[in-house]
């Protein structure tokens, strides 16, 4: 199952506390045309839904976009409002504030989680 699939691919990025982007994401888990970034975010959202219902840092936070300097697509902010875990502008300073906390948090939690 791609979720699955994702969520034990960004325990490996969780280790490396360093964020990788969707396009990475999406070859590193060798996903096929058509909508591979769709099917991607599909599966990210999720994970947030997943996260937040367990009461963890978002996993997800650990996925950026290329083209929106270091944060990740609106979607992500989009999907944390929904869920209730943000309730700011997904594109202004609130956006920031809250992805570098999420991010954090995110790593500290996520890198000690062992596969096995």
């Amino acid at each position: 199952m791609l979720i699955q699939r994702v969520r034990d691919h960004l325990f490996e990025v969780a280790a490396k506390a360093a964020p990788i982007t969707y396009q990475a994401l999406a070859k590193a888990l060798e996903l096929s045309p058509p909508n591979t970034i769709h099917q991607l975010t599909e599966a990210l959202e999720r994970l947030i839904e997943e996260d937040v219902t367990a009461g963890r840092p978002l996993i997800a936070s650990l996925v950026i976009s290329k083209a929106r300097g270091g944060l990740p697509a609106p979607g992500f902010f989009e999907c944390a409002k929904r869920v209730g875990r943000f309730n700011g502008d997904p594109v202004g300073s609130d956006a920031s504030a809250f992805y570098a906390a999420e991010f954090n948090q995110a790593v500290k939690f996520w890198s000690s989680y062992s596969l096995h």
